[in-house]
């Protein structure tokens, strides 16, 4: 195998737990918050997969540090019991696996100064790949990590690919060691590991031939390459490389590209294969592809897909007023809403301006799009997950505002549900001397109308 070593520590701290479950196994062998795990059936633990994989067992021993003493609590699971444990971290080294790359398109080289630390941090931990999609470029694993993820069946990994021709691999990397992607693909295809692969296009570097030559080559590892997702790079003010966003041309090169692929691959596949995110279809003003065009695919996090779901749920909530005759606009939980401001990135303010007006239509309400500019990463980053807390204030502030402002969910995804910046709902409720509320959808935004869901935050 050989592709390389970790630069990760191999100890193998406790986990640290949080959370006992009640009614699970864990609670009835009296584990408590604080404990700390260091072993599942008599090995040590690693992180939440090890305790996933050791302990789907009918006997389950756990190893326990408590308070100086170690203890050994066992007993045989009831059917369907569940374990049970929440943990403070889910990799127990705690430190997560860091890349050994330097792409130039990276994002975490183009983050301002002065920002929240582990903004600065660049993670590639293909166990993170497994347990939330991750994307990683598999240059870093080790010998036993490759026999780790062939043991435990750590499948799909999401994998970032860029380009499949290992001389520009290296230089899009800008790692000389970076191993053929395509024999690390094949091999955890023969391992039956499924993966999801990402394209990030960059003009000039990775486009034209070599992103013909990256789709045709992923194609050929179908089905366990499962997809191949082509995504925009980002360019923030702070880039230093000299890379730059796609002009329109260029993006509809690339559109014309990956669409022309879908129509070969399909007939060849059963699935479309190359798959284009978002922005595309919004920068160049596409309609956006039914569900099925998905192929079932759940790539939402890369941004695939996000538009649609966002359409369905409008549809479902027009099918849903029309199946019970309510039509007409609920009181708020905060009295009479008659006016609400949507404040979002520029790139989706556009398509969400021209839905809304039939919300506002079909409930009666006055509801106004704000497109909030991204001043401190530059406005060429359009997307609403990038918005910082501050932007949002600046700029509303300069709106006549409604009598609730709905910013989006995923502009606070974070588990302290703070912005970029560090600024929460709550500071922009009374910078803005609003109510706030956090939506994704407008079936979100209803249920917020009717009561049914609490207004996140008050000024």
């Amino acid at each position: 195998m050989n592709w390389g070593s970790s630069n990760h520590n191999d100890a193998h701290p406790a986990g640290i737990i949080a959370q006992v479950e009640p009614n699970s196994l864990a609670a009835r062998l009296g584990v408590r918050p604080g404990d700390r795990l260091l072993a599942v059936n008599g090995h040590p633990v690693r992180d939440v997969i090890d305790v996933r994989y050791y302990a789907a067992e009918e006997e389950v021993e756990l190893t326990i540090r408590r308070n100086g003493e170690t203890l050994r609590l066992q007993a045989e699971r009831n059917y369907a019991e569940p374990l049970g444990l929440t943990f403070t971290h889910p990799t127990f080294d705690v430190d997560i696996r860091r890349c050994n790359n330097l792409c130039e398109f990276c994002f975490v080289l183009q983050t301002p100064p002065r920002m929240r630390r582990t903004l600065y941090i660049k993670d590639d931990d293909y166990r993170y790949s497994f347990l939330y999609g991750h994307f990683v470029t598999l240059t870093n694993l080790a010998d036993e990590d490759w026999e780790r993820i062939a043991e435990q069946h750590l499948s799909p990994l999401y994998v970032s690919v860029h380009a499949t021709d290992p001389a520009l691999r290296r230089r899009v990397l800008r790692n000389p060691q970076a191993p053929d992607v395509m024999e690390q693909l094949r091999w955890l295809g023969d391992h039956g590991i499924e993966t999801h692969t990402q394209l990030v296009i960059t003009p000039g570097l990775n486009d034209g031939p070599h992103l013909d030559r990256s789709i045709a080559d992923l194609a050929t590892l179908w089905p366990t390459v499962r997809s191949v997702s082509v995504v925009p790079v980002g360019i923030t003010r702070y880039h230093k490389y000299g890379w730059r966003p796609h002009t329109p041309e260029e993006a509809r090169r690339v559109f014309q590209q990956v669409t022309a692929w879908q129509a070969r691959l399909l007939p060849r596949l059963g699935v479309r294969f190359a798959y284009l995110t978002d922005e595309w279809y919004l920068v160049l003003g596409e309609p956006i592809p039914p569900r099925e065009a998905y192929d079932d695919l759940a790539l939402q996090e890369n941004g695939l897909g996000m538009v649609r779901d966002f359409l369905d749920d409008w549809e479902a909530l027009k099918e849903a007023w029309a199946g019970s005759g309510d039509r007409e606009r609920p009181p708020s939980p905060q009295g009479q809403v008659r006016r609400v401001t949507l404040a979002t990135g520029t790139l989706f303010a556009p398509f969400l301006r021209a839905v809304v007006a039939d919300f506002a239509q079909r409930t009666g309400l006055q509801v106004s799009v704000v497109p909030v500019v991204n001043e401190r990463l530059g406005e060429t980053i359009t997307v609403a997950g990038l918005l910082m807390g501050q932007d949002i204030i600046r700029q509303l502030r300069e709106h006549p505002l409604g009598d609730l402002v709905v910013l989006p969910r995923v502009t606070f995804d974070h588990p302290d549900r703070i912005a970029l910046d560090d600024v929460s709902p709550a500071e922009i409720a009374q910078a803005l001397d609003r109510p706030i509320v956090l939506a994704s959808t407008l079936s979100e935004l209803w249920d917020h109308l009717a009561s049914t869901q609490p207004i996140t935050c008050n000024p």
